[in-house]
């Protein structure tokens, strides 16, 4: 269960709530301000990541910040289910560009070294 710690009140002692109280005292735009800093704080956080090469690491949150911007714009996972099925069927269904045929094969350089 998630929670949050909240300091103050007297003798600054601490009152645990729980994400289900949280969201019932909250405001709908007052939660969405909130998923939307979590998500620019994870985002910075995946950067760090990348730029430390933690690169399973970054994976697994950007698999995190796909589920905050999923609550965020109201898209449950049948939605996002529904969506990759119709994109391997059309995928399945699409004959090979030349294109995408020829990035298979080793291209020719550009340039020449001459002497």
């Amino acid at each position: 269960m998630l929670s949050l710690v909240l300091f103050g009140g007297r003798g600054d002692r601490f009152k645990h709530v729980s994400q289900a109280e949280l969201t019932e005292r909250t405001p709908v735009s007052h939660s969405d301000e909130q998923l939307q800093s979590v998500l620019e704080t994870l985002e910075e956080c995946r950067k760090v990541l990348n730029e430390s090469n933690s690169r399973e690491s970054a994976e697994l949150l950007s698999i995190v910040i796909l589920d905050v911007r999923m609550k965020l714009k109201g898209i449950d996972s049948a939605d996002l289910k529904a969506l990759c099925d119709e994109m391997l069927r059309s995928a399945a269904s699409e004959p090979l560009s030349p294109s995408k045929q020829t990035q298979d094969q080793p291209r020719r350089p550009l340039l020449r070294v001459v002497k």
